[in-house]
């Protein structure tokens, strides 16, 4: 029986840019940054570009048991980057949704650090939502749910 998810992947075009967005702008803690080598099937290490892999996984400060991949497109074959590549700057790689107890004061918050939207902040059915988006091409839902 599966019981909950752990990770979750976010493809970015720059690591470090995306780490600027999630850590010094969002607020999310990291929980994993490091460097390791690539292995293949046969167990040698890949000698190419991206052989060495930066796994660099982030948190949401009130959810830690949920870890967030930030993957890069350097250690995919050229045809796959290009096809990733290509859905991230159409803006075709909706990654989620995040939610806060005020969405306009975040969006406030986040607005006066820089942070990009593609949307204010609205009335919905469901509470009041905006769009954010991440400067890697992903673009999440920040809500505020409607209290039950």
């Amino acid at each position: 029986m599966i019981t909950k998810m752990s990770h979750a992947t976010i493809f970015v075009t720059d690591q470090d840019k995306a780490y600027d967005f999630y850590v010094n702008k969002l607020g999310f803690k990291v929980n994993t940054d490091v460097t390791m080598d690539t292995e293949c099937e046969d167990g040698s290490v890949q000698e190419k570009e991206g052989a060495n892999f930066r796994w660099l996984t982030l948190n949401a400060p009130e959810q830690p048991d949920l870890e967030i991949i930030l993957m890069p497109l350097n250690g995919f074959e050229p045809e796959a980057r290009k096809a990733i590549d290509l859905l991230l700057s159409r803006g075709l790689m909706g990654a989620g949704a995040f939610t806060t107890p005020d969405c306009r004061a975040t969006y406030e918050e986040l607005k006066a650090k820089g942070v990009q939207f593609k949307s204010e902040p609205k009335e919905q059915f469901y509470g009041i939502e905006c769009i954010i988006t991440d400067g890697c091409g992903n673009w999440f839902s920040m809500t505020q749910p409607k209290p039950h």
